[in-house]
């Protein structure tokens, strides 16, 4: 049987209320938290801290779905490779300003869209919009 667990939604208002909802899920059992990164986000998927124990099969109910893809849509997703463009120490900011070139003619991803590949990665976990 399959362990249960939920996102509000509506909780999420930008990325850092993201990770605080993610780690209100996932870590309230840990003396730490995850931070704010997409690489983060994945390795905990795996398993092995948290909620999640190896692969065990999960059933992630994510509540206003809607609203989540919303707030973390264009305009989030805009900002924070913008972001990152002024860190070029730190970030390829050829690649990024691809990536925001893409988002602003609509053919590339948001903060939303990455999330839930991300989850989709995983195939012990099965993801139920409500």
């Amino acid at each position: 049987m399959a362990k249960t667990l939920e996102i509000r939604g509506h909780a999420i208002i930008d990325i850092p209320t993201f990770y605080a909802e993610i780690n209100r899920v996932f870590m309230a059992d840990e003396s730490w938290s995850l931070g704010d990164s997409l690489d983060a986000l994945n390795d905990l998927l795996y398993g092995g801290y948290g909620a999640i124990d190896g692969h065990e099969p999960v059933k992630l109910i994510w509540r206003n779905m809607d609203v989540s893809r919303s707030t973390l849509g264009l305009a989030t997703t805009r900002t924070f490779l913008a972001e990152k463009l002024k860190r070029p120490g730190m970030f390829n900011v050829t690649m990024i300003a691809g990536q925001l070139d893409a988002l602003e003619r609509g053919a590339g991803q948001t903060y939303f869209d990455i999330v839930l590949e991300i989850i989709g990665n995983h195939p012990n976990i099965e993801l139920v919009a409500a």
